[in-house]
């Protein structure tokens, strides 16, 4: 305890916070994080850093126009994946959650317990409309399926 006052105010300290539930979402997240990077990071080319070395390329310059846009959809992969499995995590948002906080999933949960109402559903037609949007522009920006 004493070591998390050092680091963090007293508030962020609780075995219930903010704090904890972003560490309890990260926790779970992580794993499948590195999985989907680590898969993009084995099909890496290293003769393309090593091609814009020799063409002179600082490495910062070697990274940011040549490792990065490789790396990208890996990391907007893992990206999306963890937000997904995070967002479905509703027991360690409820039982690591302070009182009066809460999170969307669950304020929905709660909801639906009482009765459904309007507002779920536009909640759950909202949820879905952006998840496929945000995959139909990830999919085309980063040409997922091939060339068309």
């Amino acid at each position: 305890s004493e070591t998390c006052r050092a680091v963090l105010p007293g508030e962020y300290c609780s075995p219930r916070s903010k704090v904890t539930i972003l560490l309890g979402h990260v926790a779970l997240s992580l794993p499948y994080v590195i999985i989907v990077v680590s898969a993009r990071l084995a099909d890496f080319p290293r003769s393309v850093e090593e091609a814009a070395a020799t063409l002179g390329a600082t490495p910062w310059q070697t990274f940011r126009r040549v490792s990065l846009p490789i790396i990208a959809p890996g990391m907007v992969a893992a990206a999306l994946f963890a937000f997904a499995t995070s967002f479905d995590q509703f027991v360690i948002s409820y039982f690591l959650a302070p009182p009066g906080v809460t999170t969307l999933p669950v304020e929905i949960y709660t909801a639906i317990r009482k009765a459904f109402t309007p507002e779920i559903n536009a909640i759950s037609t909202i949820i879905i409309v952006v998840s496929m949007g945000i995959m139909l522009i990830t999919a085309r920006f980063y040409k997922f399926g091939g060339e068309r």
